[in-house]
């Protein structure tokens, strides 16, 4: 069984806006994040603790300009709370392991998908491509990632 955890040499590896993002409940700008656009097949794990959170299957571009999904590769490995910050109710969305802030959910997206948009920061993520997921020990994951 994977283990996966918040360390003090992942969070050493963060790049500046990854440590505000993830650790400070940061959002990045719409539209700036790196995989906002990314079509690639593979699963995108937390970037502090590697837990997988998304498969490139259930990204679809929601106009937000954030990576959108409707739903978690792993439900266990997501946790969700409520956000009252800026004037609103929201659903906040984190890593279980990791405890990295990752976005929110929202009850807008695809309905024939179940009606869920996981509207995720780029910089809480990291993508791994669906030729190195059995080398980076995300082989188990494979089925939900499409041809």
């Amino acid at each position: 069984m994977t283990s996966y955890a918040k360390t003090a040499e992942a969070l050493a590896r963060l790049t500046p806006e990854e440590y505000r993002v993830t650790q400070e409940n940061g959002t990045e700008r719409p539209w700036s994040g790196k995989y906002t656009t990314n079509k690639a097949a593979g699963i995108y794990v937390d970037v502090v603790s590697g837990e997988p959170l998304f498969a490139s299957s259930t990204k679809y571009e929601s106009g937000c300009g954030w990576p959108s999904f409707t739903r978690p590769i792993e439900p266990a490995h997501i946790v969700e709370l409520t956000d009252a910050t800026h004037g609103m109710i929201r659903t906040e969305v984190r890593s279980t392991h990791g405890d990295s802030h990752l976005g929110h959910v929202f009850p807008d997206g695809p309905r024939d998908q179940g009606g869920l948009r996981y509207c995720i920061n780029s910089a809480s993520l990291r993508f791994v491509p669906k030729e190195d997921m059995i080398a980076e020990g995300y082989g188990d994951y494979l089925d939900q990632v499409e041809d």
